[in-house]
């Protein structure tokens, strides 16, 4: 039998899901950690992932220890220090601040269909990595990835595509991830053996 399921997420020990939707076939990583995000179908995070206010497409590959989305600190203020919203884990008469964590929570990270994170990278939020984009391990994105190219660094930058433009089109185009999963499978064999143009001619409208 199957081990990923279309009706339920495949959560190995140790996890943390606050306020997380998933769709079919996803599967969390062990002891990580998500936070007011949404997972695409087939997506999955691998162990110790740290996950916050992101949406996930379809079929993103998110590797071990990376960090998505890191929550920040309020710097305009006379203290960055979490007593000034977490306030009530200091004193019982005081509140949460709500605002800040509402502000937190709008700052979304966007990680389109097929991408991949790579071991240990962080990806700031606001940022939108667009379909098929790949990030290096290690690195730290700050800005929006173009579709289906490869960064890498600190800060990260375009080190090259990971198809050629006109083909990159031809692939969003054709927009396999929105293929029915027995169509997914009737094709497996051509996703594994095909290159990627001659998966186009064969499969191009």
């Amino acid at each position: 039998m199957a081990r990923l399921s279309a009706e339920t997420p495949f959560l190995h020990p140790d996890c943390q899901i606050t306020d997380t939707t998933f769709g079919r076939f996803v599967e969390i990583g062990k002891g990580s950690r998500v936070a007011h995000s949404s997972f695409g179908d087939y997506s999955y995070c691998d162990q110790y992932s740290d996950i916050a206010n992101t949406t996930v497409g379809k079929f993103a590959n998110i590797a071990a220890f990376t960090r998505l989305g890191p929550t920040d600190h309020p710097l305009h203020t006379a203290s960055c220090h979490h007593f000034l919203y977490r306030s009530q884990d200091y004193w019982d008469d005081a509140g949460a601040d709500e605002a800040w964590f509402a502000h937190r929570r709008s700052r979304r990270l966007v990680l389109g269909h097929d991408t991949w994170i790579g071991h240990g990278a962080i990806v700031m939020p606001e940022v939108t990595l667009h379909h098929g984009a790949v990030v290096a391990s290690g690195a730290v994105v700050t800005k929006d990835v173009a579709p289906y190219t490869i960064v890498a660094g600190v800060p990260a930058r375009p080190i090259k595509p990971r198809l050629a433009p006109d083909v990159a089109e031809r692939v969003i185009a054709l927009g396999w991830w929105d293929w029915s999963h027995d169509r997914l499978r009737d094709t497996l064999d051509d996703f594994r053996g095909l290159p990627v143009e001659a998966f186009l001619e064969k499969y191009e409208p």
